[in-house]
């Protein structure tokens, strides 16, 4: 019995993969509109990857159950780390260590988007951010609106660290 509670408390201890699509069209992101009790946020669609699983596989699982799209997966562009317990939300996070790739992808359709069969818990909606007023959204990661130019285009390093 003790082995089995020391193996399930080190799963809060071992470090998360996470897939997110970066969706840029006419210059717009496409966002996951959340909201929790600091208020509004976005995040990229996308979300963990499970044994078994390739990065792929769960990045195509994910956009159908957040945005209700299939998506063509491109090239690995920006990979993060998030350590909960050196960020803003420490008190929440202390415990997550995820590594998050980012990938550069584009709707296979071209239909309307909209909430999928199995949103996150604290997604209300889905919503198209312009490139050129990006830093007036709360985006996590925030450092995109550094990488994302007004043109769409994305900038800087793969390995970004770090970072909230």
């Amino acid at each position: 019995m003790e082995r089995k509670v020391e193996q399930a408390l080190s799963l809060f201890n071992c470090v998360r993969n996470s897939a997110k699509a970066i969706i840029i069209k006419d210059e717009k992101l496409l966002a996951i509109k959340c909201i929790h009790l600091e208020g509004i946020f976005y995040i990229l669609p996308g979300g963990g990857q499970n044994p078994g699983e390739t990065l792929v596989e769960a990045l195509k699982k994910e956009c159908r159950e957040e945005i209700n799209a299939e998506i063509i997966v491109h090239n690995l562009r920006f990979i993060r780390e998030y350590i909960g317990r050196n960020h803003e939300f420490a008190e929440y996070d202390k415990d997550v260590h995820q590594i998050e790739y980012m990938f550069v992808c584009e709707l296979e359709d071209k239909e309307d988007i909209k909430i999928g069969s199995t949103p996150d818990s604290y997604q209300i909606g889905i919503e198209w951010l312009p490139s050129e007023t990006l830093s007036e959204y709360r985006l996590y990661p925030k450092i995109l609106k550094e990488l994302i130019l007004k043109d769409g285009s994305l900038v800087g390093p793969i390995y970004l660290g770090d970072v909230n």
